[in-house]
């Protein structure tokens, strides 16, 4: 680029860096010896907003040169035509090519002059004018050469309009889509008078119709100032006539105003140039692709014969609101775009206004794609336009709000710096200024009415800005054009998506839903209305509806799908979750159908949902994270009930997500146990710090330390979704109060802490029970460490020592929790081990057990707990040999089931098979027991016999749809079966190290 020399400074104050800049304006009489003229102050003030100020005043210096005459009569009008001067000084600041039009048509400056200088309905009339000599329309070179006139007084026209409010702010400012209707309907109307030639060169009266099909931009009334005009045409009658108008129109045009492109007809430019009606038919019937018909969204008849035009629109709408159907249509589309965008060339990628990432092509493709699979059902998405389809996505739901209007917020702005750059010289481009090119991104930035901001030139910002809007709508698009609900809605026969019809009904039946006519009320009653919310809704449901035929119980799945999106239809993000994440629908989906603990959970605990879409955040907090920010959240709370509130509330938080961790196979079996014990010793240390410090504000003192010690499955970190937590309370007194003071006290707290989290709630009951307490219910809730000691020391039987193996301070007092644990230590782990009558006792009482406490009636092949190999025959045979060989193996002083099955092996108690079988059965029928309270949100130690709940468990454990629920029903009998029979061998068998 030659530097220009500086010129005078005070012409420099007007932006001029040209140096014929002080002659151009003396010659215009707007500059003296002194300085500017006043009386053209106006004129030098609006220069100096001109996109680039020298070429305004180069354009108007050259057509002063061009026609003197008409000089004094510019010049007036412009010093007092505000209107007039934004109007022309906008065209010649920005558009050289214009401003060479001007200069070589000296008189279409007054063009502008008037209120209007574009009457898009006046179009066709303004270029038959030039077209017509006395009387007769021009055919041939002539007519190329007045259409070619015409078409850029008109052109003038537009830019004008579009322009002026840059130089003369105030000015009306036309809205990007007005800007594309006017450059469409100034296509269309060359179209027409370019087929109008075409006729009386042709001749007039032929025997051929022919109809122009306008594709692409024109056809979604959004066309570049420069850009080639696709179409199709349509002939009847004699082809070989129509082909010769349709040929004979294209070079017309062609050569005059735009090239015109027949290439998106039916084979390309390998086909006929002209088909019939029917032809076009069984093209599109028999061989058309799939981007055949994402080009045809666009069809609209814009010349020609009227009646051809409206019968080819009627014939192809069908086909294109079918495309969708296809199969592999989404696919297909992405592809698309994908070969579109790989044909960049790479050193052009970053400034590839059109096919590039982030470019106009990806807010299309993503915009035509939701048309297409969404527009099957509704006709509001069925514009040609990509901005009032946009809008439509938007307010029916399709896309978010936010959305919709930041990626119409880019196009927009995309499309504008896309006018600019081709009016400086009328040149077909998409390439946007390189970085380096400082006078170009200014002139660009000046001409689309970007301003400098914080120290940054008016080309720094509009970079800036061009880069933030491709980063934007390539986000956006990613988001949009590769969602996996597209997908799933693409699979979705066009006649499922009605869904309240009696054909919606019959393909329920046919899906698997038992009452299909029950199914259609739920339909009805989350689609009923015009909301944005149903109108989700309509997009969600059909998918939806087929992810729950492929639950165990789709009836109860729709069911819970209605009561969780009733309960949260006021949650802003719910429905925009579903619509925008696909894998977060799927899983929902799974869930409902599968459990019914999780619907009751997931109306109180709603933020879970979101943690579905990503499978690292819905299983990935470890337990100590989660008790950690669980036992935070309550120490913050003002008081008691506000304490216990929060870890009810988080509990519930805690169990979904692990609940659902689990339903979706994130978590194993030790995973979810470790997990949920330590949500309930967090919310047992959390209720007791909070009961504690009440009752010690009551009395003013501290008469006590207390300590917490779980018990059974807390104590063995084994909990079940339904489990109580079974603990010991044990206190010390503080210097100077007596024991029974002490007692006292820590009663007090003990039963506070039961009696709150004990409270009926909604969510699974939080029992805290303290049973296995030394003289069971008849002995008193708290005892000293001492009285314990005594206790156990005097009176301690064999099945208390059991019990305590499973014993480990949870909550309280740290160093009385430690020193009671030591104390136990020689109970649990007798250093003699057990003798031959205790170890009688204990296989008498399992024994008893199974006797009494299975209940009646109850398969004892499908009994997780005390069934043969269920859990109480593992859990008992490797207590047995905790008690007997825990004071000389030192891995077998632990309170997991799992650690002391290992260790047992390790120290050759058993065969590596036989822990192995252990092993393997207590995994699963913990596995199982926990499936059966997700699946019927109860707590059930029997697996069902038959039906949707054994379907459920069997899913639950990894069996598919298509399996038959018997074979997991065997297969657990089979594991059990084997465990039983090593239990047999181990607990009432006497085996020597």
């Amino acid at each position: 680029m030659v530097e220009r020399a500086r010129p005078t400074a005070s012409v420099a104050r007007y932006g001029f860096t040209d140096p014929r800049a002080d002659g151009q304006l003396r010659a215009a009489g707007w500059w003296t010896e002194s300085g500017p003229d006043s009386s053209a102050a106006d004129v030098l003030s609006a220069l100096s907003r001109a996109a680039d100020p020298d070429l305004a005043l180069s354009g108007l210096d050259r057509i002063r040169e061009a026609d003197p005459a008409a000089w004094t009569e510019l010049d007036q009008e412009l010093r007092a035509n505000r209107t007039f001067r934004g109007r022309l000084l906008g065209v010649l600041g920005t558009s050289s090519a214009l401003a060479d039009f001007l200069v070589g048509n000296t008189d279409c400056w007054k063009t502008l002059q008037g209120d209007k200088c574009t009457e898009p309905d006046q179009y066709v009339s303004r270029l038959l004018d030039h077209l017509r000599s006395e009387g007769e329309l021009l055919t041939g070179l002539e007519s190329e050469q007045a259409l070619r006139a015409g078409y850029r007084e008109l052109l003038l026209g537009i830019a004008a309009a579009d322009l002026g409010h840059l130089v003369e702010p105030g000015l009306h400012q036309p809205p990007y889509a007005e800007i594309g209707a006017q450059l469409t309907k100034l296509a269309e109307a060359a179209l027409t008078v370019g087929l109008l030639v075409a006729e009386s060169e042709v001749g007039a009266g032929v025997e051929g119709r022919l109809a122009v099909i306008a594709m692409g931009k024109c056809g979604g009334r959004e066309l570049n100032y420069v850009s080639d005009v696709d179409v199709i045409f349509v002939g009847d009658g004699d082809l070989s006539v129509s082909t010769r108008l349709a040929s004979t129109m294209m070079r017309v045009v062609g050569k005059a105003c735009f090239e015109v492109d027949a290439a998106l007809r039916p084979e390309g430019k390998a086909g006929a140039l002209v088909r019939t009606l029917d032809g076009h038919a069984a093209y599109y019937q028999k061989w058309a692709k799939t981007w055949e018909f994402q080009a045809l969204l666009k069809a609209r008849p814009v010349a020609g014969d009227p009646e051809l035009g409206r019968q080819y629109a009627e014939m192809v709408a069908p086909k294109v609101w079918a495309a969708a159907d296809r199969e592999n249509f989404v696919p297909e589309v992405q592809k698309m775009r994908r070969r579109v965008e790989g044909h960049v060339p790479s050193a052009h990628a970053e400034r590839e206004l059109k096919l590039g990432r982030g470019g106009l092509r990806d807010v299309e493709f993503a915009v035509q794609l939701l048309q297409l699979v969404h527009g099957r059902i509704d006709a509001e998405l069925r514009s040609p336009s990509t901005m009032d389809a946009l809008a439509a996505l938007g307010e029916g739901g399709y896309v978010g709000r936010t959305d919709a209007a930041e990626l119409g917020s880019s196009y927009e702005f995309l499309r504008t710096i896309e006018h600019r750059l081709q009016l400086r010289r009328l040149r077909r481009t998409h390439l946007f200024p390189a970085a380096s090119d400082a006078s170009e991104l200014r002139t660009i930035a000046r001409a689309s009415g970007v301003r400098p901001a914080r120290g940054r030139s008016e080309g720094d910002v509009l970079l800036a800005e061009f880069r933030r809007h491709l980063q934007s709508i390539r986000r956006l698009h990613e988001k949009l054009f590769y969602r996996p609900l597209l997908q799933s809605v693409a699979n979705v026969p066009t006649e499922a998506l009605r869904l309240t019809t009696k054909q919606a009904e019959s393909r329920l039946a046919a899906l698997g839903y038992a009452a299909p006519d029950g199914a259609l009320q739920h339909i009805k009653a989350l689609t009923a209305g015009m909301s944005r919310r149903a109108a989700i809704q309509q997009a969600l449901l059909p998918v939806l509806l087929d992810l729950l035929a492929d639950t165990p119980d789709p009836d109860r799945g729709l069911l819970s799908y209605r009561k969780v999106s009733e309960a949260l239809e006021q949650t802003p993000w719910y429905l925009r979750v579903l619509r925008d994440e696909g894998a977060v629908v799927e899983r929902l989906a799974f869930l409902l159908g599968t459990s019914r603990l999780v619907p009751d959970l997931l109306v109180r605990a709603p933020e879970v949902l979101q943690l579905l879409g990503d499978p690292a955040r819905l299983a990935g907090r470890t337990p100590a994270e989660v008790a950690i920010s669980l036992r935070a959240a309550v120490r913050r709370q003002p008081g008691l009930n506000a304490a216990v509130a929060a870890a009810r509330s988080l509990r519930r938080h805690e169990m979904l997500r692990i609940a659902s961790a689990d339903l979706l196979g994130l978590l194993d079996v030790p995973a979810v146990c470790e997990a949920l014990s330590s949500v309930w010793v967090a919310v047992l240390q959390g209720a007791l710090a909070a009961a504690f410090r009440q009752r010690q504000a009551e009395l003013g003192q501290t008469p006590a330390k207390i300590a917490v010690i779980g018990m059974g499955r807390l104590g063995g970190a084994e909990l079940g979704y339904g489990s109580d937590a079974d603990v010991l309370f044990v206190c010390e007194p503080t210097e100077g109060v007596s024991d029974s003071e002490a007692a006292k006290f820590a009663s007090s707290v003990a039963e506070t802490v039961r009696k709150i989290l004990g409270a009926p709630s909604p969510d699974p009951a939080l029992v805290v029970d303290a049973d296995l307490r030394p003289e069971g219910r008849s002995g008193p809730l708290v005892r000293t460490l001492e009285s314990y000691r005594s206790y156990y020391g005097r009176w301690a039987e064999v099945w208390e020592s059991q019990a305590l193996l499973r014993a480990r301070f949870i909550a309280g007092d740290d160093d009385l929790g430690a020193r009671f644990i030591a104390m136990i230590d020689p109970i649990r782990y007798p250093q003699a081990g057990l003798d031959a009558v205790r170890v009688r006792e204990i296989r008498r009482i399992k024994a008893r057990v199974e006797t009494e406490r299975m209940p009646k009636g109850a398969d004892p092949t499908r009994h997780t707990k005390l069934g043969r190999g269920g859990l109480a025959d593992v859990e008992w045979t490797v207590q047995l040999m905790q008690l007997r060989h825990g004071h000389e193996v030192e891995g077998l002083r632990t309170t997991s089931t799992i650690e002391a099955l290992k260790a047992a092996v390790e120290a050759g108690l058993a065969e590596a098979a036989e822990i192995e079988s252990l092993t393997e059965a207590w995994l699963l029928a913990t596995r199982v027991r926990n499936a059966g309270m997700l699946v019927r949100g109860k707590a059930v130690d029997e697996i069902p016999s038959s039906g949707r709940d054994l379907a459920a468990v069997a899913r639950v454990l990894g069996y598919s749809a298509d399996d038959d629920p018997g074979e997991f029903l065997d297969a657990y009998r089979r594991t059990t079966r084997r465990a039983h029979a090593v239990v047999e061998t181990l607990f009432y068998q006497d085996r020597p190290l």
